[in-house]
């Protein structure tokens, strides 16, 4: 059995494995939607937590347009912007509703998909994803001092069959889950702020 020393830097090696998808990696072709498929689960593959895990189906894909998170495709041909939308709805999903998705979606698909002046949709993801490399480095300082922290705990606990190494551990876990529900709770609230400032015409297509 790991040691909880042994977990952490399994996880700070974790996650030096993970990137983005380079802009320039995307086809500048359109794709169908089996080449579309085929590539974000040859691109995202160290995110999936089993083998056997899907990163995009079909079916998703559908889903996406139908809840007007993704505009729909062209004679059944997938752009390099709706490729970009792709990845972003993949970082959200498994975070957010498809309402709140499709609310903080909402300007960039109006202003910023297939937009002839202005910022383009590659423009902003290269933007938001040139922040990668200082956000894993505060996120591993951030990680490293939530264990610090969880080893602080327990200290009475003994160690009959690793008792306290485990609750410690389980402190550790707590620690992260809470980071991650109030860093959602402030999303949601992001979302239903700007919700609350839309025009009432806006409100009612809804």
């Amino acid at each position: 059995m790991k040691t909880n020393e042994e977990r952490i830097h399994s996880l700070l090696s974790y996650l030096d494995s993970l990137s983005y998808i380079k802009p320039e990696e995307i086809p500048d072709i359109q794709l169908y939607m089996d080449q579309v498929t085929t590539f974000m689960d040859d691109h995202l593959k160290n995110t999936k937590r089993y083998p056997e895990d899907k990163v995009l189906t079909k079916t998703m894909i559908n889903n996406y347009a139908k809840n007007n998170l993704l505009p729909p495709p062209v004679k059944k041909k997938y752009s390099k912007e709706h490729m970009l939308m792709l990845i972003f709805i993949y970082y959200f999903k498994n975070l957010l509703s498809f309402n709140d998705i499709e609310q903080l979606f909402k300007p960039i698909l109006e202003r910023h998909f297939a937009q002839d002046s202005g910022l383009s949709l590659e423009d902003i993801y290269r933007e938001v994803f040139s922040l990668e490399n200082s956000q894993m480095a505060r996120l591993k300082e951030d990680v490293d001092a939530k264990f610090q922290a969880a080893r602080a705990t327990f200290q009475e606990a003994g160690d009959t069959a690793g008792e306290q190494e485990y609750l410690q551990l389980f402190a550790f876990i707590c620690e992260l889950s809470f980071d991650v529900y109030l860093k959602k709770q402030m999303i949601e609230a992001l979302a239903d702020q700007l919700r609350s400032e839309e025009p009432p015409a806006e409100k009612r297509k809804k």
